[in-house]
């Protein structure tokens, strides 16, 4: 678990058979929250959100399910089951483990053929991680700014 993240609402999810991502959605579960200092957007995603739990629902064409002239029919996208959770952590609010980013999700239709391309989680520096870095650090990463007289300050992006 240490060096796999969690995903969160907003995880760029593919299938296998499709030709387009989808982004997924928390509807399970308005309680847990990570990497948003605000609480605010990155729910825990979990095993039990399954169904209609992305953006689009659907990952484009289904190369399952041909059609004449050689198309395919358009992916309706059909998740029965998520496999490889953190099932040593349980939320109580929706019975539900954490989803790691190697975590595939199961369609009725493709099987096990549902990935997490990313998590969604971003890193967001704040003003603490700022004053916490290694000053030599800083002046080779910033070498046109004197940390010692110009301290760096973190100003926060507009949402």
């Amino acid at each position: 678990m240490s060096d796999k993240h969690k995903v969160c609402h907003g995880a760029i999810c593919k299938c296998k058979f499709g030709n387009m991502t989808d982004k997924l959605k928390v509807l399970t579960q308005k309680k847990h929250y990570i990497n948003d200092k605000d609480a605010s957007s990155k729910l825990v995603a979990c095993h039990v959100d399954l169904g209609n739990t992305f953006e689009k629902n659907t990952f484009g064409e289904c190369k399952l399910q041909p059609l004449p002239g050689g198309r395919f029919k358009t992916c309706n996208q059909m998740l029965q089951q998520w496999t490889g959770q953190y099932e040593d952590v349980t939320y109580q609010i929706n019975g539900g483990h954490p989803l790691l980013e190697d975590s595939i999700g199961i369609c009725a239709i493709g099987g096990p053929c549902i990935e997490i391309t990313h998590h969604g989680q971003t890193a967001e520096p704040t003003q603490q991680n700022i004053e916490n870095a290694d000053q030599e650090v800083l002046a080779v990463l910033l070498p046109f700014v004197d940390v010692k007289q110009n301290p760096v300050k973190y100003i926060p992006l507009e949402k």
